[in-house]
């Protein structure tokens, strides 16, 4: 067993629904978990090496994992359906697969019951889902990680390609809106109304590029490619050129000597500005699967490749204290607090920590990747 496996197998070991190892958040909270993405990463991650080793192990504790959250009737315990947040769409991903290995009615009835609040979010005037209730008329790239590759994965298995034109529609309203025509990159979030403080009033856009967002936002549009039908010519077409276009452009900002990504990706000369392992591993993993799915040349691997060694080599620790993955920004946001203005001093004041699923999960998608060669 290499030293990736032992470190996931003593994760689970130390981990329950209620309060998982992996979810720092809920950790420093004194907390516990209720539905949310960071678990959705981390069980999903969890899967993929059920996928890759077929040890029963990871899928048991993840059928129990998720077992918990879902009722008998498919109703996500805990959900608050009425604070309309799109990260809670994310986790639902992993109910097909487990609907698939256990044959569980729950979890087939579970992905109902989420489908059908995606269908009644708030969305902006152009149709696209809201970041949250509190957040109303925004989108963030965040957002399409956590939607799209389930509702493409529900319009696949379930509705015979019915709404294929509202997701792509999503997608092309980001590549319109929340593009930098001179960088390539994409900024975190857009108000439409204009109204935050950290937005400019003419685009309605925020001030930076986080390279989390970054990551969610290629991690999006790869996951989504994958659930989705060739039928659909011009639409998958165009997803797979933005695809190639955004991974185009994170290379000129990889750093030459790690591989890996900045905090603020175009900011690495200022001072405070770090190498990030969330958004880095999130793009390592874009890439490497693009790769494999022919979305991308051959020749990209190494750049992907690349950067999950940087991610090893810098902050991948073995101590007496055990396997420990650090270099991981806690948390960022837009809004709900005068601080978060999306500026290059916010996004490098956030904490930073070891072992929280938002930068561990992306880092196994990775690793598995690797183990596909």
């Amino acid at each position: 067993m290499d030293q990736i496996q032992l470190f996931i197998k003593k994760l689970m070991e130390t981990s329950t629904a209620e309060q998982p190892a992996w979810n720092v958040e809920v950790k420093l909270d004194n907390g516990v978990a209720k539905w949310n993405y960071v678990d959705g990463c981390m069980i999903k991650a969890i899967l993929e090496m059920y996928k890759i080793t077929e040890e029963k192990t990871y899928l048991n504790f993840a059928d129990a994992f998720i077992d918990k959250f879902v009722s008998e009737e498919g109703v996500i315990l805990g959900l608050d359906v009425a604070v309309y947040n799109i990260d809670n769409i994310n986790a639902g991903k992993v109910l097909f697969e487990l609907y698939a290995f256990t044959g569980k009615a729950k979890y087939r009835k579970g992905i109902e019951f989420l489908y059908d609040l995606l269908q009644s979010h708030p969305r902006t005037e152009a149709g696209n889902f809201w970041h949250k209730g509190i957040y109303p008329n925004q989108v963030w790239l965040d957002g399409l990680y956590m939607a799209q590759p389930f509702y493409m994965a529900y319009e696949t298995k379930f509705n015979n390609l019915g709404k294929y034109r509202d997701i792509f529609k999503q997608f092309e309203t980001v590549h319109k809106l929340m593009r930098d025509d001179k960088t390539g990159l994409y900024y975190h979030g857009y108000d439409e109304s204009r109204a935050m403080h950290w937005c400019d009033k003419t685009t309605g856009l925020s001030p930076n590029f986080w390279s989390r967002s970054m990551g969610w936002y290629v991690m999006a549009l790869v996951d989504t490619l994958e659930e989705m039908s060739e039928l659909m010519f011009y639409e998958y077409r165009t997803l797979m050129s933005y695809f190639k276009e955004a991974i185009e452009t994170l290379l000129k900002f990889q750093d030459e000597e790690t591989g890996m990504w900045y905090q603020v990706i175009d900011k690495g000369e200022i001072q405070g500005n770090y190498l990030e392992t969330s958004g880095s591993a999130m793009i390592s993993y874009a890439i490497l699967k693009g790769v494999r799915l022919e979305f991308l040349p051959e020749r990209y691997k190494g750049h992907g490749q690349k950067a999950y060694k940087g991610i090893m080599d810098r902050y991948l620790t073995t101590s007496e204290a055990g396997i420990n993955l650090g270099g991981i920004c806690l948390v960022a946001g837009l809004g709900g607090d005068s601080m978060r203005d999306g500026s290059f001093e916010y996004y490098i004041s956030e904490p930073v920590v070891e072992n929280d699923a938002k930068g561990v999960g992306p880092f196994l998608f990775a690793y598995t990747e690797t183990l596909r060669d």
